[in-house]
């Protein structure tokens, strides 16, 4: 008996796309007012005059201004979690994938009310234990790789190794978010640099 060919996915027809072109236009508008001023100083009003679109419109796609944030703050989440992924694919060793996810963290980080904003949406959204399991398991794939090509340490279990960087990624956060003057891009690359160093095996391993 052969097996039932499943029908090829349809394109969004001409309504559809331009739906979400509409939605695409808010959300890059609201983005950029955001960076600009401010999200408590960002009206809907503002937002609809920057995407040129009218009230009606917007409260289509979404009931506040506050979903809209959680919708970016979420999609700022998974532009993270792509950049752990593409390290861990392209780096050679852990010492390379730390360097790149760590290097693109500070060369990204240049907006420190705007980044609070979106990790505290992240975590008063409904999907806040499913967005921390997210980044646990992409920084657990890291050390997985690691352990696979024998230039992380076996002294410790895998858990506690994830942890750790996980710790370092939301402290370096923490602090570029709070304290004035950050050197994130230097931060960065030493965090980079002691992980590196912490993971290792010790030569008897």
């Amino acid at each position: 008996m052969t097996e039932p060919i499943a029908p090829e996915p349809t394109a969004p027809g001409r309504r559809e796309r331009r739906k979400l072109e509409v939605r695409q236009r808010i959300l890059d508008a609201a983005l950029a007012l955001f960076d600009e001023q401010g999200f408590l100083e960002t009206t809907v009003a503002d937002i609809c005059e920057r995407a040129d679109v009218a009230h009606k419109t917007f409260f289509n796609h979404f009931p506040s201004k506050q979903d809209l944030f959680r919708e970016l703050a979420g999609l700022g989440l998974e532009s993270v979690l792509f950049e752990i992924e593409t390290a861990c694919r392209e780096g050679r060793t852990t010492r390379d994938r730390l360097e790149r996810f760590f290097a693109v963290v500070a060369d990204r980080a240049t907006h420190r009310e705007l980044l609070t904003d979106m990790v505290n949406a992240v975590h008063e959204s409904a999907d806040k234990s499913e967005h921390a399991r997210k980044f646990h398991d992409a920084f657990g794939a890291i050390i997985q790789a690691g352990l696979a090509a024998g230039d992380v340490t076996r002294r410790h279990d895998a858990e506690t190794l994830t942890e750790m960087v996980l710790g370092a990624y939301y402290v370096l956060m923490f602090s570029f978010a709070n304290v004035d003057d950050f050197p994130i891009r230097r931060q960065a690359m030493s965090a980079a640099s002691f992980l590196a160093d912490a993971l290792a095996p010790l030569p008897e391993e």
